[in-house]
Parts: structure tokens; sequence; C-alpha cells
């Protein structure tokens, strides 16, 4: 009987042991020294990919942002501001998205079929708005220039990026907004274009905050 309880006491105690050191080496040593080797080597990202501008947090280059006129009495969905460039469909293109207009509570798609009737008929009112809002007295976007994702919000309804060539397609109404040339916006397009990553993996893209906060610094010096 008492060799049974020194047994279990004995075992007991190595249970606690392992459990305080366990708890001391991932609990705490391990987390100091990821966190230290991230705000060491990886700061910026470590701490949200923050985007400044004038010495304030204006987003960050992981997620999506609106770029709207304010709500107008009457309104329910607000306009597009068209001095900036904007970014793909910000609610999942459907009433059923959980992160309309960006609203950081959940993320998520349409979950609709690519054959699905609503789907079709929300992508062509997108690409009519697409053509309408980026044509300007001195060129007119063509239907067949508009990208897919013009029109078609991503999986997670926070893509903070875009094509080059959605990105491009907006040049000229942005120049004609700021009062900008054409060449001087385009550049600007591609100075923010980043490539394939490694090369090989993804699509270019063009992340739009980090656009459009050049936009407004360029259009400030005009």
């Amino acid at each position: 009987m008492n060799h049974s309880v020194s047994h279990t006491a004995r075992l007991l105690r190595a249970g606690l042991r392992a459990l305080l050191v366990l708890t001391l080496v991932t609990g705490v040593v391990y987390p100091l020294a990821v966190t230290g080797i991230a705000q060491g080597l990886f700061a910026g990202k470590a701490n949200g990919s923050e985007i400044r501008a004038d010495g304030r947090v204006v987003g960050s280059s992981l997620i999506g942002q609106a770029y709207n006129l304010p709500l107008k009495k009457g309104q329910e969905t607000p306009a597009p501001d068209l001095a900036w460039f904007q970014g793909r469909p910000q609610n999942g293109l459907g009433s059923n998205s959980v992160n309309t207009r960006y609203h950081l509570i959940l993320s998520g798609a349409t979950n609709r079929s690519g054959g699905n009737p609503e789907l079709v008929q929300w992508v062509k009112a997108a690409k009519a708005a697409v053509v309408r809002d980026n044509s300007t007295a001195g060129y007119r976007v063509k239907p067949s220039q508009v990208p897919a994702d013009a029109v078609t919000s991503s999986g997670s309804g926070l893509d903070p990026d875009i094509s080059p060539q959605y990105a491009d397609l907006q040049v000229h109404r942005v120049a004609e907004r700021n009062g900008l040339s054409t060449g001087q916006v385009r550049k600007l397009v591609e100075a923010h274009t980043e490539g394939r990553t490694l090369g090989f993996m993804g699509e270019p893209r063009v992340n739009v905050l980090e656009l459009n906060v050049a936009l407004r610094d360029l259009a400030g010096t005009r």
C-alpha cells in the first residue's frame, strides 16, 4: 500500500515538473523567441504590414479598402470616389457577403457557381459600371477590355491587389479627375506593379492602397 502511494506521488511530481517545464518552454520562451526574431527581421510584416502617410497609419497592404464618396441622403450604397483607383468588388458581388464594404467581421465569397443566373447578372452589371465609370471624353473603354478581377470579388473578399490590366484601364479616368497627364499616372502604375512571387508564383499585381497613397502625393505636388 505504502509503495503504491509513494509510486503515485513520484509520478505526480514528475508530471508536474514536466508540465511546468513545457509551459515555460512553449508558453514563454518560444513565443518570446519567435516575437523577437520577427520584430528584428520582419518588423513591418510582424506588425500588420502597415502603410503610413503623413505620419499615421492609413491601412494594411494585406487588406483591401473602399474608396467611396460619403453616403447621400436616401442612398443605401455609397458611390465610388472616381478620383482614386478602385479595387476589386468589395461586397462579394452579392447581398450574402459577410464583408460588405470591407467591414472586417468575417471574410467570404459569394459561394455561387459560375453559371448561377444571379452571379451572371451581377457580373454584367459590374462590367457595365466599369465601362461607364472609366470612360472619359477622350477615351472609351470597351467591354472586351474589362478584366475578370474588375467584376468579381476574391475568395476572401479582402484582396488588396488588382491586375495591371485593371489598373491601366483606370488611368485615363484617374488622370482626368486629378488634373494629371495619362503618362504621369501610367508611370505611377508601372512603378507599383509587382511581378510574380519568386518569378513564377501567382500573377503580376498592383497594391491599390500603396498606389493611391502615391497618387495623392503626386496630385499634391502639381
